[in-house]
């Protein structure tokens, strides 16, 4: 998450003379801030998502490693499709990659509740299992099916995406626990 920061550069020495220039040189910065605040959020949210999903686990193993590595390399490249959007911000094609992005990043941790599930990793009964992993795979499916849904409106504006992602996403940073999770 912090190499998401590497994207907000420090204006140019050589070209801020005055007090104006350096707030002109930040004014142009405001792309950058909100896709880096986005993309925070975004790792923000699958973090918890991934620890909420490991916390129920009683066992793993080198298969379940390997996929919650591909979900980290879809994390690594929060910073490259950030950028993008930040830089093209009015393109609707950099705003596809970065919806793709969270799109892998939904559906590497799909991939890992249903696999836990499947190899019996999850604690408790098989019944509580399915529980867990049912409401796993709901969260997922809803984000999922809103981000598509904010993303489908570039077609408008990317502006209006972009706002609309960002309120996914406060949505997803205020929404409570899942509580039987906590009873488990």
């Amino acid at each position: 998450m912090t190499l998401l920061v590497l994207g907000l550069a420090v204006p140019a020495v050589d070209k801020v003379h005055t007090e104006s220039d350096l707030a002109g040189a930040l004014l142009a910065l405001v792309p950058s801030f909100v896709t880096y605040t986005m993309s925070f959020l975004t790792a923000g949210i699958f973090w918890v998502g991934h620890q909420t999903q490991i916390s129920q686990l009683q066992s793993s193993d080198r298969n379940l490693a390997w996929i919650y590595l591909v979900f980290l390399l879809f994390v690594t490249l929060l910073p490259f499709s950030t950028q993008l959007l930040a830089r093209f911000i009015e393109l609707r094609v950099a705003l596809l990659v970065y919806w793709l992005n969270i799109a892998l990043l939904g559906l590497a941790l799909y991939a890992s509740a249903n696999y836990a599930l499947r190899m019996h990793f999850f604690r408790g009964t098989d019944e509580e299992q399915r529980m867990i992993v049912k409401l796993l795979r709901r969260r997922i499916y809803v984000a999922q099916a809103l981000y598509a849904a904010a993303t489908v409106l570039c077609v408008f504006s990317t502006y209006l995406s972009i706002g609309l992602i960002v309120l996914v996403q406060l949505n997803y940073v205020i929404a409570p626990p899942i509580p039987i999770l906590r009873r488990l």
